[in-house]
């Protein structure tokens, strides 16, 4: 198998495939997604195979890349106040008066209570964090702007452009309807790909790259290409070497490694790459000596271009050691121990709009109104009390626990809704969604003791968007699912239970806070053991390193031996399990050929007859999509099995199982259905999707075989993990935990890494992530 990966699990230098994880927020009203992600190829040509084009990782392994990733690009804003929404919250406080006031009256007095509204709003805003102090010059105007952005005052032109305030859709219609396919991206004008095709081909490089070449440079995107030749970093799979040889083709002799625009492209290039490794920002000298093997002559140089150019900010934040006493105020300024770190604006200004907006919630609950949650205590007893007593005097609570622990936020939100509280449920996935809905505890409403097993099948037909109170997070955030807006834009809840949280990244997580009202609880609940977000950022464990919140810990078991062999590896022990109804079966193999042949036979055969679970429930996971042994070679293998067919429809037949990816770093399992004129027509959880036919090849994907990070957030009956030999290097406790925890009657495990596998299990840890989150939530938050 390659090194390849998916998202997030390869343990090696690599790049994510955006198509297969990310859980974002599709169609949220912050922001479209970028286009389909790429998955990362050997080949050294520019094209990369269309949408399939590697990013490489041998740089982001220079730059710390961390823990496996997910998707280069997201939908969302960092998550600002939203004072911008536009009058139509307004007239709906005036529409009583309608009779007495004129049309001109009517709207001079709108737009008064609108501009009273934008100041209060403003005046409430906290005072900046004093982070970045030590600044001067270009950095220090460039912090400054950041901060007068979040502080409402308009930034310093010179440095970068004013982000558009995230437009406030007016509040919901009260009726729910089922989510609707995201819509898709306008495509780029027709003159502008000729254009930018007639400057490709000039520079040698395959016109296919066009459309993608439009979409990231917009209009004039040609000009642009011919002028700055290394803007073809921006398209996702082009390397720097690949770049270099298209700017040499175009510039000739003035083409040289030395040229500032060649130094901006690959310091933004390197940060972009970083991201999709999971960091925030970057230290400073991880990303000069990156940018030194890219052969940049002047790598600080290229550095401070960059920023004097707005493409990305500077940061200093404090570094906290660890027992060190707070330091004395003594009327003099002391030095502190601090990092320098360069981000993106984008995850910069989401990050710090995030730890705002918690800090806000954790600061948010008034004295005494803590009285009607401890009547919805008084229902409940065991884990699932201690939670709901945390979350009476808390507005930020965190929960922590395995499969089973989600029974407590189960019992939580029922109790919640029947006391007439506005409570709902955010999980990541549809699976997840039935998963929690099929608990008696939310779905009767009952408020005794949590059971810790679901009353249902998560693979039986898809629960109805927003039953119980339960919906997916990209369903909440787009509008289509769960509660509706206030005039501000705010959500209209008490209490929000986010599950699977570890798989909140920096923007979607900025996005959910930042919708939420002044009083309202916000319960993040997941298992600290499984793979992080697909997109930047660690949010959840950084909040749970932070101590700035409640934190309840579920005592609630996984059962069976599933369960205690998944515990067993979150500690770090591989341990031999007895397991009298074949719940685990290992199955050695010598080599990937023999790998694909074992799990083909299981899935379609063994599984069904021995453990009576149908080839439809049983998935397939393996570490990277490329190889011998990785998703492509064993889709190939299980379509030929289960459902052959010529692939008429670019590659699928009706009944083929698949995974589409409405936007980078989400997936969504489902099947197809038919193909017509308009696209391929899937049932993604139970609701119809057309696919259009130019979006097929980025977004669809076989989905009998999936990696760890396509596979987190659900669960099915049975599942086969395959690890041949050339998967080792990709193997992570994480990774592990995460993969043989997606099973829930049984786990084949096809075996050939021998001593690899419990060597990852002891000594493997998720990779470091360099964020800036636990800093700003200390300046803001007094440690609990």
């Amino acid at each position: 198998m390659s090194t390849e990966p998916e998202t997030t699990e390869e343990a090696g230098p690599g790049t994510p495939d955006t198509r297969g994880t990310r859980e974002g927020g599709a169609g949220t009203s912050a922001g479209g997604n970028a286009g389909a992600g790429t998955e990362r190829r050997t080949e050294g040509s520019v094209a990369g195979e269309g949408a399939e084009a590697a990013e490489g990782a041998e740089d982001t392994e220079g730059v710390g890349a961390a823990e496996e990733t997910g998707a280069d690009e997201d939908a969302g804003a960092s998550g600002g106040d939203g004072s911008s929404e536009g009058a139509e919250g307004v007239a709906g406080e005036g529409a009583g008066d309608a009779g007495a006031l004129s049309e001109a009256e009517a709207e001079l007095a709108a737009q008064r209570i609108e501009r009273e509204r934008i100041e209060r709003r403003k005046a409430e805003k906290k005072a900046p964090i004093a982070s970045g102090t030590k600044l001067s010059g270009k950095a220090a105007d460039l912090l400054a702007a950041v901060r007068a952005v979040e502080s409402g005052e308009k930034p310093v032109a010179t440095v970068f452009t004013e982000p558009a305030p995230a437009p406030r859709r007016p509040a919901p219609e009260p009726v729910r309807r089922p989510q609707p396919a995201p819509v898709t991206p306008a495509a780029p004008a027709p003159e502008t790909v000729d254009a930018v095709r007639r400057v490709l081909a000039e520079g040698g490089a395959p016109d296919t790259l066009a459309p993608q070449a439009a979409a990231a440079l917009g209009e004039g995107a040609g000009s642009t290409l011919r002028e700055d030749p290394w803007q073809l970093l921006r398209i996702g799979g082009v390397r720097p070497e690949q770049a270099d040889g298209f700017a040499r083709a175009l510039l000739g002799p003035d083409c040289g490694p030395d040229d500032a625009r060649r130094g901006r492209a690959l310091t933004v290039w390197l940060l972009e790459q970083a991201a999709v490794a999971g960091h925030t920002a970057l230290e400073l000298p991880a990303l000069t000596a990156a940018l030194g093997r890219q052969g940049v002559p002047d790598p600080d140089a290229a550095v401070q271009d960059t920023l004097a150019e707005g493409e990305a900010l500077v940061f200093q934040d404090a570094l906290e050691e660890p027992g060190a006493p707070a330091p004395q105020d003594t009327g003099e300024e002391q030095e502190r121990p601090v990092r320098v770190l360069v981000g993106l604006e984008r995850y910069a200004l989401a990050e710090e709009s995030l730890a705002d907006g918690l800090a806000r919630l954790a600061n948010s609950v008034p004295e005494g109104a803590g009285r009607a949650w401890e009547t919805v205590a008084a229902g409940l007893s065991g884990g699932a009390a201690e939670l709901a007593r945390a979350v009476a005097g808390h507005g930020l609570v965190l929960h922590t626990g395995g499969e089973a622990a989600r029974a407590e936020p189960a019992a939580l939100l029922a109790a919640a809704r029947a006391a007439g509280l506005r409570a709902y449920a955010a999980c990541h996935t549809p699976n997840g969604r039935g998963r929690l809905t099929a608990y008696p505890e939310a779905a009767s409403g009952r408020q005794g003791e949590a059971t810790g097993r679901p009353g249902g099948h998560p693979d039986r037909p898809a629960v109805e968007p927003g039953a119980h109170g339960v919906v997916t997070v990209s369903g909440l955030l787009a509008g289509a699912e769960g509660p509706g807006r206030d005039a501000d834009g705010a959500l209209e809840v008490d209490l929000l239970i986010v599950l699977d949280a570890p798989q909140l990244d920096v923007e979607g997580a900025a996005m959910l806070v930042e919708s939420l009202p002044d009083g309202a609880r916000l319960v993040l609940s997941g298992d600290p053991g499984v793979l992080w977000s697909a997109g930047p950022g660690r949010v959840f464990a950084d909040l749970l390193a932070a101590r700035v919140c409640p934190q309840a810990v579920s005592r609630v078991p996984d059962p069976g031996p599933l369960g205690e062999l998944v515990s067993g590896i979150g500690v770090g022990e591989l341990n031999q399990v007895a397991a009298p109804g074949k719940e685990i079966v290992i199955v050695p193999v010598r080599d990937a050929g023999e790998a694909v042949h074992r799990t083909v036979q299981l899935v379609a055969d063994s599984v069904p007859r021995a453990i009576g679970v149908p080839a439809d429930q049983t998935v397939v996971i393996t570490p990277g999509h490329g190889g011998a042994a990785g998703t492509r070679a064993l889709n190939s293998a299980l379509k030929q099995r289960l459902n052959p067919g010529p692939g008429r429809f670019g590659g699928f037949d009706p009944g083929d199982r698949i995974a589409y990816s409405p936007a980078p770093g989400r997936t969504v399992p489902g099947v197809v259905v038919k193909a017509d004129a308009d696209g391929l027509h899937l049932s993604c959880a139970g609701a119809p999707v057309v696919v259009p036919r130019e979006r097929v090849e980025g977004s669809v994907r076989h989905g009998w075989a999936l990696t760890a990070h396509q596979a987190v957030g659900a669960r099915w009956p049975a599942v086969v993990v395959v690890l041949p030999g050339d998967a080792a290097q990709a193997l992570s406790r994480p990774w592990v935990y995460t993969a043989f925890g997606r099973a829930e009657r049984h786990l084949s495990v096809v075996h050939g890494v021998e001593q690899a596998l419990p060597r990852a299990v002891a000594e493997v840890p998720a990779k470091p992530r360099t964020t800036r989150l636990g800093t700003l939530l200390r300046t803001q938050v007094p440690a609990s």
